[in-house]
């Protein structure tokens, strides 16, 4: 099939040979054994030249389009074989909460049962290091420096920021706080230890959230903290959140009157991009923009 499609491709048998590697005689020869084989006649030869019979033009027709199937079929089977033993690990905040996320490692897997999906859960900073080391192949994060050329930033969504508070605080019953407002009680940081004053310095200058931190090293202990009424615990929504706990209220974050938002981004480096991760990162930014 393949010889017979280079051949009116190339509208000439000794093209069509030399394209194939073989010589012109081989190419007649694997014509006339096809023709033999089906029993109906492709070509009409009038010395050097030829021309296609109705079944020839059905044959030609049709053919390319199963040699292209079998094409990828073939491809689809190598990459599956190599592919056999292939992770795909995911890092993203440890404050991070999203139904989505959840939603998509089980989509993903569903469809792609040969890979090994694991996720790691860290600071903005030790997401970049576990990035840099090669300990993630994808980090999901809020924008903080400027973008590296050898990374992809596919942008996922705008989160909108919210604090979580003890709804025994006065603050509890407020349709809205604002950062200014904040800034004389204790904000609750997820953080691992050694890296609480990236975070505090984050927070306290850039987001000018507070001058007071305490720490936790887990999402479920900063909010046993929030249910102590300690302080408040700062959330970003790029998806759906969870309910809140009986006992904690969640109230939007503002500043100078306006929602406080961050742009996130699934990140990845370049020379190190496959299909997995897109497929992935695609598939997330989906959920989270239904």
């Amino acid at each position: 099939m393949k010889y017979f499609m280079t051949v009116i491709d190339c509208n000439s048998f000794t093209e069509a040979a030399e394209q194939c590697f073989i010589s012109q005689s081989a190419i007649s020869q694997q014509i006339k054994s096809l023709e033999k084989e089906l029993g109906v006649e492709l070509l009409v030869r009038e010395n050097r030249q030829f021309t296609l019979t109705p079944a020839g033009e059905y044959f030609y027709r049709h053919g390319k389009v199963l040699l292209d199937e079998i094409e990828d079929f073939k491809e689809e089977t190598i990459r599956r074989g190599k592919d056999r033993e292939l992770s795909l690990t995911i890092g993203y905040p440890k404050n991070f909460s999203s139904l989505e996320l959840h939603q998509t490692i089980v989509e993903f897997t569903n469809i792609y049962p040969e890979v090994n999906v694991s996720i790691m859960s860290g600071t903005h900073e030790e997401l970049f290091e576990y990035l840099l080391n090669q300990q993630v192949d994808m980090k999901i994060s809020e924008q903080r420096r400027t973008f590296h050329d050898d990374y992809y930033n596919f942008e996922l969504k705008y989160s909108d920021c919210f604090i979580e508070i003890s709804s025994k605080h006065p603050l509890a019953h407020k349709k809205e706080v604002s950062v200014e407002g904040l800034r004389n009680m204790s904000c609750i940081l997820v953080v691992s230890k050694g890296k609480e004053d990236s975070e505090r310095e984050f927070y306290e200058k850039s987001l000018g959230i507070s001058h007071r931190f305490l720490y936790a090293e887990s999402l479920d202990q900063a909010r046993l903290m929030v249910l102590s009424n300690r302080g408040f615990l700062p959330i970003d929504q790029i998806g759906q959140l969870p309910e809140t706990i009986s006992g904690i209220k969640r109230i939007p974050l503002k500043r100078n009157g306006q929602s406080l938002q961050r742009n996130y981004f699934a990140c990845w480096h370049k020379e190190r991009a496959n299909y997995y991760i897109e497929e992935f990162a695609q598939m997330f930014r989906n959920l989270l923009n239904k």
